[in-house]
């Protein structure tokens, strides 16, 4: 069982050209994520990050782990996690169910793991590994994908759940990911929501996405579209009340831009989550 220490409101992801912008003003603002490697260092980042932290509740979101590589984890990487997580004690931690390195190469991607023989032994293993050294629960994100593999042995949520089952991490569940498979892929993302147990969702992340050549890309580049918002009011029925986060990470518009879709998720999860009133 899942257990998140946030409120079920709607979170916005901070980057950094806002910044200044949410230091100055404070905006209303349930949560803030931010990806956890853009403050593994000292200086202006992390002080920004511990004065933002002073007001408002932070999730920490992993991008560069690669827990599904076959390489072993980078220790100096995780030993940065933990600081900062010691530091900023956020609300949740997260990581992608991706890899990243091979032969000590390293892929500045979220490359999807291949579900076959080996992976889930392997990947149950670094999450453990991670929670131990974290001394809390992991949430783990499904991706998206934009090639299918032969052989694969389950659906992406059939993974999700028996890591769940073996390691007790949870799922962040990213509904613009399972929008995009379904897309470039075919699968049937209510199917993998509805494959989800009960009480592992911790978190709920929304986003858009643009085409390129005909590929549905992941970009976190525009508005979340109406089959996106339909997936979340499926989850939020599934799963319950839980946090959800507004992605966006290019073609970035002003902090006011930003907010004003912000408050459209905030409205949404109202609308989606509220009993319906009962005709006296």
């Amino acid at each position: 069982m899942t257990h998140t220490p946030l409120a079920p409101l709607a979170g916005l992801g901070l980057r950094s050209p806002h910044i200044a912008d949410v230091l100055a003003q404070r905006p209303v603002v349930a949560w803030w994520e931010v990806h956890s490697e853009n403050y593994f260092g000292g200086g202006e980042p992390i002080a920004a990050l511990e004065a933002i932290r002073a007001d408002y509740p932070v999730s920490l979101h992993g991008v560069g782990l690669g827990l599904g590589s076959v390489d072993p984890l980078d220790e100096q990487h995780l030993q940065q996690l933990k600081q900062l997580v010691d530091r900023i004690q956020p609300a949740l931690v997260s990581e992608h169910l991706c890899w990243n390195r091979h032969q000590q190469r390293f892929f500045n991607d979220l490359l999807p793991v291949p579900r076959l023989e080996g992976a889930l032994p392997l990947l149950a293993a670094r999450i453990a590994q991670v929670q131990d050294v974290l001394g809390r629960q992991l949430l783990i994100e499904n991706v998206s994908s934009y090639v299918a593999f032969q052989h694969e042995q389950c659906t992406e949520a059939e993974l999700l759940a028996e890591l769940v089952a073996r390691t007790g991490c949870g799922v962040l569940l990213d509904v613009n990911n399972l929008y995009v498979n379904t897309l470039n892929l075919g699968s049937d993302a209510l199917a993998e929501i509805n494959y989800l147990p009960i009480g592992c969702v911790g978190e709920i992340h929304v986003a858009g996405f643009e085409t390129v050549d005909g590929v549905t890309i992941d970009t976190h580049g525009a508005p979340v579209c109406a089959e996106v918002w339909a997936l979340l009011d499926a989850a939020l029925q599934r799963f319950g009340p839980l946090p959800v986060l507004l992605e966006r990470d290019c073609n970035l518009p002003p902090l006011a831009g930003l907010l004003a879709e912000y408050r459209e998720l905030a409205a949404h999860i109202t609308r989606t989550t509220q009993p319906e009133a009962v005709p006296c």
